[in-house]
């Protein structure tokens, strides 16, 4: 698949930026502060979700100030297209999950299908808790499950197509240092 670069550059010099690199940053600290208050005691194993996860759990993993193992989980319905399909798993726990605390880091709280299957997963290989925290959650009434909501959330963003800070655009700009809504959607 050839990738258009300059429609790749248009997209990102005509995106509204919803929220800016400190306003992101400012949103973080605030979830690694609950997070450390709620977690001290726990051992908790933190999983990163890739790829959007990536980022978010790459810079808050050094504001948490208790011991933790951290890695990583690879499951995507987007699979750099525009819309979600049907979850596809590249990577599960490497670690025994049995009575552990499990924290999955995340880059939004969209519709919710693939965090809320990574839960059930990590529920049924034997997780004593499992606790989601996202940078983003999505203001609209089509989650998986009515009321459904993140454990720890950075902020709360409009329903429109966004990217930066995790999220993509095509598989680009998740190097984005803010949050970046596509122009006209």
């Amino acid at each position: 698949m050839s990738v258009d670069l300059e429609h790749i550059k248009q997209v990102m010099a005509e995106a509204d930026c919803l929220f800016t690199e400190a306003e992101v940053q400012a949103a973080m600290n605030k979830m690694a502060a609950e997070m450390n208050e709620a977690l001290a005691d726990r051992n908790p194993i933190v999983y990163s979700v890739m790829n959007g996860g990536l980022i978010i759990a790459g810079q808050l993993a050094t504001r948490l100030d208790f011991p933790l193992e951290l890695g990583y989980l690879h499951a995507t319905r987007y699979r750099n297209k525009l819309t979600g399909g049907e979850l596809f798993w590249k990577a599960r726990a490497e670690n025994s999950l049995a009575d552990r605390t499990v924290l999955i880091l995340d880059d939004i709280l969209d519709e919710g299908h693939t965090l809320a299957a990574i839960v059930e997963y990590c529920r049924d290989a034997g997780a004593s808790e499992v606790l989601t925290a996202v940078l983003l959650d999505k203001k609209h009434d089509r989650k998986a499950y009515p009321g459904m909501r993140a454990d720890f959330t950075g902020m709360e963003v409009e329903d429109r197509y966004i990217f930066g800070f995790g999220l993509d655009y095509k598989g680009y700009w998740r190097n984005a240092p803010g949050i970046f809504a596509l122009k006209g959607h």
